[in-house]
C-alpha cells in the first residue's frame, strides 16, 4: 500500500501558498444519495520542509507530518476508515464536507453537481477559519483543534457538527491552494456560477492523479468524505421502512445486484438518482 506524503503540500507552500486544501470525492458512481466532495486544510505554516513525514520537534515547535494509517480510502476496510476518522479530523486546521443531492445531480450532471459540492465544502473550511477576501484576518484557534462542518445541498438541511475555535490570535493570508484527485478541475469551472456558493477567497487548484494515494491532504479528505457519506447512507436505509429492500446499509447506495433487483421490483425512491440507468 502506498503511503501518501507531503510532498506536494510542501512544494505549493514554498510558492507562497498560506492554506493547502486537499480535496476528493465520493458517491460519483452511486445511484442513490448524494454526491460528497472532502476538503481537508492545512496551513503553509505548518509545514516543515524535512526529510521523512513523521511528527518533528525543532525548536520547542512540532511540525505537521502524515497522520497515522492514512491511505487510499479505498484501500482501506470500513473498520479501519472509521478507527482513524476523528484523528484525521484532528489533523487539520478545518475540514468540511460538501453535499449535492440527487436532485442536483439529476438538474445539473454529475461534472457540475462535483464542482458546487466542492465549492460548499471550500467555502465553509474557510469561513470556518476566518478567511475574508481582501484583507487580514484574525483566527483563534487552540493548538490541537480542528474546526469542521459538514454541508449538504438541497433538499435536506446540514448536518455534521462545528467545532468552536479559542485561544491565541494568529496572523492568516489569504492565499488557497487546492489540490484536487483525479486528471479534470471540475471546481474552478464551476465558481462564480449560479449555483455556486460564495467562496471568500477561490483557491488556485492543481489537479493530481492519484492524488489519494501520494497526497496526505487529499487522502484524509477522500477517508472524511467516505466515511461521512457511509454514515448517512447508513441512517438513510433506517429512516423509513420503504427502504430496506435496496440495502443501503450494504451498498451504500451503489449498483450491487441486490440493488438494482430492488429497483426493477418497487420503482426508484425519491432519493434515487431518476436521470441514470437504474437496473
Amino acid at each position: 500500500m502506498i503511503t501518501p506524503t507531503l510532498d506536494l503540500e510542501r512544494s505549493l507552500a514554498a510558492q507562497g501558498y498560506d492554506l493547502i486544501t486537499g480535496f476528493d470525492e465520493v458517491g460519483r458512481g452511486a445511484l442513490a444519495g448524494p454526491v460528497m466532495v472532502g476538503c481537508a486544510a492545512i496551513w503553509a505554516r505548518d509545514l516543515e520542509p524535512l526529510d521523512g513525514d513523521d511528527a518533528v520537534e525543532l525548536s520547542g515547535r512540532t511540525y505537521l507530518g502524515v497522520p497515522d494509517g492514512v491511505a487510499d480510502s479505498k484501500m482501506l476496510t470500513e473498520h479501519r476508515r472509521e478507527a482513524i476518522f476523528d484523528e484525521l479530523r484532528d489533523w487539520c486546521a478545518a475540514y468540511a464536507v460538501g453535499q449535492a443531492s440527487n436532485t442536483e445531480i439529476d438538474e445539473w450532471g454529475i461534472t457540475y453537481a462535483l464542482g458546487v459540492a466542492a465549492l460548499r465544502a471550500l467555502s465553509q473550511v474557510e469561513r470556518e477559519l476566518g478567511l475574508r477576501l481582501g484583507g487580514e484576518s484574525t483566527i483563534k484557534k487552540a493548538s490541537g483543534e480542528s474546526a469542521g462542518k459538514i454541508v449538504e445541498g438541497r433538499p435536506g438541511d446540514s448536518v455534521g457538527e462545528s467545532i468552536g475555535n479559542c485561544g491565541e490570535s494568529v496572523r492568516a493570508l489569504p492565499k488557497v491552494a487546492g489540490i484536487l484527485d483525479g486528471p479534470s478541475d471540475y471546481i474552478t469551472k464551476a465558481l462564480n456560477t449560479f449555483d455556486a456558493p460564495d467562496v471568500p477567497i477561490p483557491a488556485d487548484i492543481t489537479t493530481k492523479v492519484k492524488g489519494d494515494q501520494h497526497c496526505a491532504t487529499v487522502a484524509t479528505a477522500a477517508v472524511i468524505a467516505k466515511v461521512t457519506r457511509d454514515r448517512l447512507m447508513v441512517d438513510l436505509a433506517q429512516s423509513n421502512p420503504r427502504y430496506a429492500a435496496y440495502e443501503w446499509a450494504h451498498n451504500k447506495g451503489y449498483g450491487s445486484a441486490a440493488h438494482r433487483t430492488a429497483i426493477a421490483e418497487h420503482g426508484p425512491t425519491p432519493l434515487h438518482r431518476v436521470s441514470w440507468h437504474l437496473t
